[in-house]
């Protein structure tokens, strides 16, 4: 049985990018979590004025991969002990987020932060929320990575990334050896 994780590490381009490439990933869509209004557009969350965050939805087989495998590998692939900001990207929609359905989930995401805390010499500060919403993005903003591997930011920004996480994760791919 398929099962559901939302998390918000940055720009989606690239998480979305990292996670379609892990063994028991059946999917993964961008979108916008966390925030105030229903439906937003890309332009409405970058003006950071929705409280929403550009996060992903996994879809997953808990039989083929843990939801704290999931956490681990999130937490892990961008830097979650910096608020608001990724890399060059700044503001609340590029916060670090964990989206809990449950206590269980919950308890878990705290449990993983304690653990991996000591692999960071600053404070982790990704937030932890209670699930309410998720508004996929716009069509163009789906894939963006396997749609647009040559464009100037997927060069500069997300294949170096990813690079990095394929020789991290290597035994968590679906494809082993790139």
């Amino acid at each position: 049985m398929e099962s559901k994780v939302i998390f918000g590490g940055g720009c989606f381009w690239c998480t979305e990018a990292i996670f379609i490439e892990l063994k028991g990933v059946t999917g993964v869509k961008s979108g916008y979590s966390g925030g105030l209004i229903a439906n937003p557009t890309y332009r409405e969350v970058c003006s950071g004025r929705t409280g929403h965050a550009e996060v992903i939805e996994v879809s997953y087989v808990p039989e083929d991969i843990s939801y704290e495998t999931l956490l681990k590998i999130h937490l892990t692939t961008h830097d979650p002990t910096t608020k608001d900001r990724q890399g060059a990207d700044s503001g609340t929609q590029y916060r670090s987020i964990i989206f809990y359905e449950n206590e269980h989930e919950k308890e878990v995401a705290k449990k993983v932060i304690t653990e991996l805390q000591e692999s960071f010499s600053n404070p982790i500060v990704t937030e932890l929320k209670k699930f309410e919403a998720f508004y996929p993005a716009e069509v163009e903003h789906q894939e963006y990575y396997a749609n647009n591997a040559q464009a100037g930011y997927c060069q500069a920004v997300i294949s170096p990334k990813l690079h990095k996480f394929r020789k991290q994760y290597l035994d968590k791919l679906k494809k082993s050896g790139e």
